[in-house]
């Protein structure tokens, strides 16, 4: 039979989710002194967690994972060409029995716990704050931009113990995508949860103005 949680979450799922979606933003921010051939931007976002069936899900003990992709671009004179690019993810997951929120960014397949925390608002704040990222900086002369990617999974299809195994340390199984096949019935019913949430992901654009050095 599927769990009873997964069916619980189906039955939370509120239509204020896409409302919610519109008003989140994502950003990249500039260095210091807009000195961009000499630092790093930040990024930062707001409103990534805020709608009901979001809450909803990660009360039932479904992880929320973000998949960041900084890209950075040079104007050509045709075409604009991509030059650089760093990933990162950030997981969250509420630990029921702990009743707690467990923030974690993992960059390079290596995770950094961003802490504890005993509410979704304070978790968000953590995730959600600027970051400074790293990434090849541009040479002097360049005029180009950066461009922000963002995917947030409401529910990811990989096993839920697979994220359990990843928060333990385990880091390879749930961050190179080699899940453990499961069972039909259970997957089944995972996706069935996704698809009702309006997708598997929701995703983000930022970019900046161009910057000339």
């Amino acid at each position: 039979m599927p769990n009873f949680s997964i069916l619980l979450a189906v039955g939370l799922l509120s239509a204020s989710a896409l409302g919610a979606q519109k008003r989140a933003r994502v950003e990249v921010l500039p260095p210091p002194q807009n000195a961009w051939a000499d630092d790093e931007p930040f990024v930062a976002s707001a409103g990534l967690l805020t709608d009901a069936s979001m809450r909803d899900l990660l009360a039932n003990g479904f992880p929320a994972r973000l998949h960041y992709r900084l890209e950075r671009w040079v104007n050509g004179r045709w075409f604009d060409d991509l030059k650089a690019a760093s990933e990162w993810d950030v997981i969250l997951k509420y630990d029921v029995l702990g009743k707690k929120y467990q923030v974690a960014r993992v960059v390079n397949k290596k995770a950094q716990s961003l802490g504890e925390y005993p509410t979704l608002e304070e978790a968000s704040s953590a995730l959600e704050g600027p970051y400074q990222t790293t990434i090849a900086l541009p040479r002097k002369g360049q005029r180009g931009y950066y461009n922000l990617l963002l995917d947030v999974e409401t529910l990811s299809l990989s096993d839920l113990d697979e994220v359990e195994r990843w928060l333990r340390g385990e880091l390879k199984p749930a961050v190179s995508g080699k899940k453990n096949p499961g069972t039909a019935v259970g997957r089944g019913v995972r996706t069935l949860v996704v698809r009702l949430l309006g997708g598997e992901k929701r995703h983000y654009e930022a970019r900046t103005g161009t910057f000339r050095l």
